[in-house]
């Protein structure tokens, strides 16, 4: 049985008809930039995250990148974020001649440890920079707290976790700034690349919607230097219909996640832990695995896609190899990049293909 990582045009086919009426609509009207189609998307996401604004951009990096630009990060500060994520997390700080500053992680959650958090925090730290990875919100009460007591800003990197929950608090939702991507992969996907800020800060909404028209109020006067950081409207027009759905899928996904957990169960793998008070959207089942790579080669060799989020952390990154960080610095990080492989768990998979997928990997186990 052949079980690909991601099927798109499985999902596609479920919400087809939609997607293309919204498209013509944004085609008929001719308003491709900043027109009504990204601002209705806006009011529709920032009241499903369950925040007051929400700016539609142009990836989860330049939401990324925004956000630090309007909390004027720039040379001399330094934002505490993990080694254990996609590139873009550090490489938005770097951008700004910022320096990013690595916390492990803790070995159960694979998100960042708010204890080291603590011990990473300098008279120069002006960001932590939690990332909600593979679905999962970080410990953002303890984290919450640390900003608050060092006059720290947050801004959530939640490209990974749109409908996550902690508490009854959606991701996104407890910093000064939540980010997220829209990247064809993730679980809220557009055609291409797009992504968003939220915020419940009205000062901080209005800074970030001149930045992200290069800078310009009114147009063609500018007192800030911003970027091109627009969402197109067929995006957001895309991304509008598919909103309606992505709770449903989310759920599918926490159904496959389950299956997974009950067929792993006294396995030699370690299945994704889960923190209380989380609601996981499972953007990627993530298990620790004895003999990662073997067990690669084995699913692959069996038509079962698999891949590895992330082979090799960011501190030891050549990019950053002016930072100083050395191996055994940061050792959990490091060993779950030896460890870690993600299998599928889009919501298109049937029953069936779940339950092949998990008893492939036991039989690896089994055999070798």
């Amino acid at each position: 049985m052949q079980i690909p990582l991601l099927d798109l045009k499985a999902q596609y086919k479920t919400c087809k008809d939609e997607i293309l009426r919204a498209i013509t609509d944004v085609c008929e009207s001719q308003a491709f930039a900043l027109g009504p189609a990204v601002r209705a998307f806006e009011e529709n996401i920032a009241s499903y995250c369950g925040c007051k604004y929400a700016i539609g951009v142009s990836s989860g990096t330049d939401a990324l990148l925004l956000s630090l630009m309007a909390l004027g990060v720039g040379p001399g500060d330094e934002v505490i974020t993990t080694p254990f994520t996609f590139f873009a997390s550090a490489g938005c700080i770097a951008r700004l001649g910022a320096t990013p500053v690595f916390a492990d992680v803790d070995a159960n959650s694979y998100n960042i440890d708010p204890d080291d958090i603590e011990r990473k925090i300098t008279d120069k730290t002006k960001v932590i920079m939690p990332v909600h990875l593979f679905g999962q919100v970080a410990a953002m009460k303890a984290i919450g707290e640390t900003a608050r007591q060092h006059g720290l800003s947050i801004v959530e990197d939640a490209a990974q976790a749109i409908g996550a929950s902690q508490d009854g608090t959606k991701a996104g939702g407890f910093g000064d700034f939540g980010c997220f991507s829209f990247y064809p992969t993730k679980n809220l996907n557009a055609f291409g690349d797009g992504g968003l800020i939220v915020t419940s800060n009205k000062a901080l909404a209005e800074k970030s919607k001149i930045l992200r028209n290069h800078g310009q109020d009114p147009t063609y006067f500018y007192k800030v230097i911003g970027g091109n950081f627009r969402l197109d409207s067929i995006q957001a027009a895309v991304l509008d219909v598919k909103l309606k759905y992505v709770d449903s899928w989310n759920d599918k996904r926490r159904q496959n996640a389950a299956i997974y957990d009950e067929i792993f169960a006294d396995s030699p793998v370690r299945t994704p832990k889960i923190e209380p008070g989380n609601v996981s959207i499972y953007h990627q089942y993530t298990i620790v695995a004895p003999r990662r790579d073997e067990l690669q080669k084995f699913l692959s060799e069996n038509e079962i896609g698999s891949a590895i989020f992330y082979p090799k952390p960011l501190h030891l990154q050549d990019c950053f190899i002016s930072l100083g960080y050395k191996p055994g610095d940061l050792p959990i990080a490091e060993k779950l990049c030896e460890q870690v492989l993600s299998l599928p768990i889009y919501p298109e998979l049937t029953v069936s293909q779940v339950e092949h997928a998990a008893k492939a990997v036991l039989k690896f186990y089994e055999s070798n």
